[in-house]
């Protein structure tokens, strides 16, 4: 077990949640088409604490009954991946722990974690929208 975190782009919320529901394992297909993948992370506690705190700032919005930020949809936008580069280039990411989460792996991800903007950016110009999601 531990931290996996995703990023990805699809036209509306909901649908990489309506890809697994509609995926037949025999088949290897859904009738939803896949959200295109942006980035995937193993154990990178920080950039998970800098989404959870965007979440809260958000109201944390969504149908999480536990309030806990593991398994939500975040969207993020234009500002929000303005601020995600800086905190990056910075070095500002929030320490963040979790029994789950591993050790500190800015350095590790940081090449990674600027493409992840990039890529995004340019899928926010093609008029999709952009999530994170999680799961520990």
């Amino acid at each position: 077990m531990g931290l996996d975190m995703y990023a990805y782009s699809a036209g509306r919320a909901g649908a990489y949640r309506d890809y697994w529901d509609g995926y037949d394992r025999e088949k290897r297909t859904s009738n939803i088409a896949a959200p295109n993948e942006l980035a995937y992370w193993r154990k990178h506690p920080n950039l998970h604490g800098w989404m959870e705190r965007l979440w809260e700032s958000k109201g944390c919005p969504g149908d999480n009954p536990e309030n806990m930020f593991n398994g939500v949809e975040l969207e993020l936008t234009w500002a929000d991946l303005d601020q995600l580069e800086q905190d990056i280039v910075a070095n500002a990411l929030p320490r963040t722990q979790g029994f789950f989460f591993g050790d500190d792996s800015d350095d590790y991800y940081r090449e990674r974690d600027l493409e992840f903007v990039r890529r995004a950016r340019a899928d926010l110009f093609m008029g999709l929208k952009v999530f994170y999601n999680s799961s520990w």
